[in-house]
């Protein structure tokens, strides 16, 4: 059974499903195949969502921060608050699949559920839970079947103790003790996680600090926030071990340490899901983590093929990945709607506390030679912090010494990945740091902290900082 389309798009994830809606709204037909049982991809089903209600559920349970304040907390049982925590992280992603159905029916999207692979003539392939075939014709495919977390073979991923991003997911009991491999993203989101159930964490890192694309100083504040909750943190350690002995799991450290955790969660890096797609049949190329290559339109080394989302590489983050969509659908009907990726994408990183980013990292203004002032602002010594009881963390700004303009704006606390979009527009518009003093903020709100930042900012020029 063969069927025609203007538009295959294999993958139902943030770029999939933005780039069908494109191609369908310019009247195009479309078909979207997806092997999972919802749509939606790894940030419904095993990443971004039900992460981030974890982190939710597990800042209400325990009553994170908030203790110190009005002095309460649930007093749930391991296994209650890993029942309460599954089903509201499940709640959370149904209901945000079922939005994805929406946007599929509404714009007439034909979504095809089973595995895709290209083949020799250039068709799609769809094998469906019966073994049925049927083959889709177009001249124009987008893969964006997203990534997996990494899985190196010198860790022993046949021991039930040893997690991955999407095998913790399914944990059966809140662990005594949790060895964490990886201080990037999603590393340091469980580590704090898993700290503010009450687990003794410790997380390694073959580098120097917690997340390296972050500026220095929030990394370092981070995980000086982070070992004040209880967490330990073990940096340069690159080539730590992980085996089972009679004494049980055994994570060795560079140094000689040994450490015997319940669990180890290994998160550093992910690879591109291209297994089965039958790529190199068709003639395009991939890295050594199977990410695909492709141009500045997403079009890959195989004309009128695109490819878009976590399948491409970093920075992989949903909003990105939308983008990058649109895009290659852009391209591929010539529709001249979205040409480039905003410049400007920010960053959050939903630990607890969280982190906010966009633009420019003192060490890239300083390695750059840019003349640059730094303005910071405290939760601490804001009002709507101190009544919430999240006083931890601070906004900081990188300004342009010369001309006030704005060039960077770093976060770490409560509400970080909202209130970084404030500086976002502000770099976009290319305001002055000064737009910040002459603006009325809501009193008390976190987003005052703009104001007060703008202040030690332009203190800092002027040399008068007290």
């Amino acid at each position: 059974m063969t069927d025609g389309y203007d538009f295959v798009v294999i993958g139902s994830g943030p770029a999939g499903e933005k780039a069908a809606a494109m191609a369908a709204y310019f009247g195009k037909s479309v078909a979207i195949v997806e092997r999972d049982t919802r749509p939606g991809g790894t940030v419904v089903s095993r990443g971004g969502i039900p992460t981030k209600t974890l982190r939710e559920a597990a800042m209400y349970l325990s009553g994170f921060h908030r203790r110190e304040v009005y002095g309460v907390g649930l007093d749930l049982s391991s296994a209650e608050v890993l029942d309460v925590l599954r089903a509201r992280a499940h709640d959370v992603s149904e209901l945000v699949a079922d939005g994805v159905t929406r946007n599929l029916e509404r714009h007439r999207i034909d979504h095809l559920h089973g595995s895709a692979s290209l083949t020799a003539s250039g068709r799609v392939s769809v094998t469906d839970a019966t073994g049925a075939v049927r083959e889709l014709e177009s001249d124009k495919i987008l893969i964006a079947t997203g990534s997996r977390p990494f899985r190196p073979e010198s860790v022993p991923f046949d021991d039930p103790a040893v997690d991955d991003s999407d095998s913790i997911l399914a944990l059966e009991s809140i662990p005594r003790s949790l060895v964490v491999i990886g201080g990037g993203p999603v590393g340091t989101e469980y580590a704090s996680i898993i700290t503010a159930l009450g687990a003794e964490v410790t997380l390694i890192d073959g580098g120097p600090r917690l997340i390296p694309f972050a500026d220095e100083e929030i990394s370092e504040r981070l995980a000086q926030a982070l070992t004040a909750d209880g967490a330990r943190f073990v940096f340069d350690a690159p080539g730590s071990t992980i085996k089972r002995t009679d004494r049980g799991l055994e994570v060795g450290l560079p140094d000689g340490e040994t450490l015997y955790p319940d669990k180890v969660l290994f998160a550093a890096g992910r690879a591109g899901n291209v297994e089965g797609l039958g790529l190199a049949e068709a003639g395009i190329d991939v890295d050594n983590r199977s990410h695909i290559i492709v141009d500045k339109h997403f079009q890959t080394t195989r004309p009128g093929v695109y490819a878009a989302g976590d399948v491409v590489g970093p920075p992989a983050l949903a909003s990105v990945s939308a983008e990058q969509g649109r895009i290659a659908a852009s391209h591929a009907f010539d529709l001249h709607a979205v040409d480039r990726l905003d410049a400007l994408p920010t960053f959050g990183v939903y630990s607890m506390p969280e982190v906010g980013m966009v633009g420019m990292t003192e060490q890239a203004a300083r390695e750059g030679g840019e003349p640059y002032a730094i303005g910071r602002a405290f939760f601490a010594d804001n009002g709507r912090s101190r009544i919430a009881g999240t006083t931890v963390g601070l906004i900081k700004l990188i300004v342009r010494r010369d001309d006030h303009r704005l060039l960077g704006v770093h976060i770490l606390g409560e509400d970080a990945a909202e209130l970084v979009h404030i500086g976002q527009a502000a770099i976009h518009a290319r305001d002055l740091v000064d737009r910040f003093i002459h603006t009325t903020f809501n009193t008390p709100t976190r987003s005052e902290v703009y104001k007060y930042a703008a202040y030690d900012a332009l203190q800092d020029i002027s040399g008068r900082r007290l």
